[in-house]
């Protein structure tokens, strides 16, 4: 299962229950379209920091990483990028 693939099937189980996967387009504004709210973003953040094993320092809490399941796939592949170059 791919990333993109986790990841809409968590917010769509979490926060979308009266949708399928197959609806929720990657690129929809979670935020803006009030499907997420601060404390979904909190929750989201600990779920990707849990499943991809990655760690979400202070400056990464930019919203605009979480907004959609594009920016969240975008977000961990650059994390993952930059921890596996780092060291």
């Amino acid at each position: 299962m791919s990333h993109t693939d986790q990841i809409t099937r968590y917010i769509v189980g979490e926060f979308l229950p009266d949708v399928s996967p197959d609806q929720l387009d990657p690129h929809q504004d979670l935020l803006a379209d009030g499907v997420i709210d601060s404390l979904g973003v909190l929750k989201l953040i600990a779920w990707v920091e849990h499943t991809f094993d990655v760690t979400i320092g202070d400056t990464d809490l930019d919203p605009d990483n979480f907004r959609s399941v594009a920016a969240v796939e975008a977000y961990v592949a650059r994390n993952r990028s930059a921890q596996v170059a780092g060291g």
